[in-house]
């Protein structure tokens, strides 16, 4: 490894300015974290230290507005994934509690009379009124985000052996979903059932996670066991989900990982960046048909608990 690219522990931390010039170590480490750990660090993106930060202060300050505030924007009165979703709204391990953190989840934004809208997975986002700025602040970052997202995926098909631009025409109108994620300090009445979010493996493509720096995020190891995984503001905690591994015919790996929380409240920041819903996921030359949107139905029906009752 150089200076562009170092594995810390068993997850690689890769600057993806080296990546985008395809330097070999840097693609190593893609490999290596796509093929065999599933997850990965990257640092020196577009998206810099205080930027993230400022996304994760906004974030923080909605969450703090009582309770009723927060309510207007409640997603369990929609049939989508907009908007604010109290504690307990998901539950991603049926053998688990509800996850008792809270989040915010916002999408592409297309014009007013565009059809897609009437599509869940394009639904008009949701806005709330305070804190100031919170719509400008999060719709312009969710453009960013995913420009950085297009671009660790363009390092992952090279370094699995595919052309670099191998995705690219199938993220034309993503189903890509940003989300603020609020994890309070762990309930005294939490037993072993209960997560900030619980053992799971993302649904989609690619995730691309910043974090406050607060520790949390654990990922679990092939053999047993857990690894932690921290990111300051600025560096973003990648990983790979259900979506990509087939999409690749299980070149990349989908790895569970969990949050069970701790003294200390945490904001995390995902961007789910999946395709657009017609996409064919099937893996390349197979003669199935695996339609992105219909997984990612399946997947949030049996997550989100609002859609699930619906």
């Amino acid at each position: 490894m150089n200076e562009h690219s170092e594995t810390s522990g068993l997850i690689p931390r890769i600057d993806l300015q080296a990546l985008r010039t395809s330097d070999p170590a840097a693609l190593d480490a893609m490999r290596v974290a796509a093929t065999d750990v599933g997850f990965a660090t990257v640092y020196n993106t577009a998206l810099p230290p205080e930027r993230v930060a400022q996304v994760i202060e906004t974030y923080r300050a909605f969450f703090k507005l009582p309770e009723a505030e927060k309510a207007a924007t409640d997603m369990a009165t929609t049939g989508s994934n907009r908007g604010w979703g109290r504690s307990g709204a998901e539950q991603v391990d049926p053998d688990a509690n509800p996850d008792y953190k809270q989040v915010f989840d916002c999408g592409v934004t297309l014009p007013e009379d565009d059809p897609r809208l009437a599509d869940p997975f394009y639904a008009p986002n949701i806005w709330p009124g305070t804190p100031a700025g919170f719509r400008q602040t999060i719709e312009s970052y969710y453009t960013d985000a995913c420009a950085v997202g297009l671009e660790v995926l363009r390092g992952v098909a090279e370094a699995i052996g595919q052309r670099r631009d191998a995705f690219d025409a199938a993220f034309d109108a993503p189903m890509a979903l940003l989300r603020g994620n609020y994890y309070p300090e762990r309930p005294a009445s939490a037993g072993a059932r209960d997560f900030g979010i619980a053992t799971h493996t993302d649904y989609g493509c690619l995730t691309l996670l910043a974090t406050d720096g607060t520790p949390g995020l654990e990922v679990r190891k092939r053999g047993g066991g857990w690894i932690p995984v921290t990111a300051a503001p600025g560096a973003f905690v990648i990983n790979f989900g259900e979506m990509l591994q087939f999409w690749s015919d299980g070149k990349v790996i989908a790895t569970p990982h969990r949050v069970i929380g701790s003294t200390a409240e945490r904001i995390s920041v995902p961007l789910f960046f999946n395709p657009a819903r017609e996409t064919n996921v099937a893996p390349p030359g197979s003669d199935q048909v695996i339609s992105a949107g219909d997984h990612l139905a399946k997947r949030y029906n049996e997550t989100y608990l609002h859609l699930a009752k619906a």
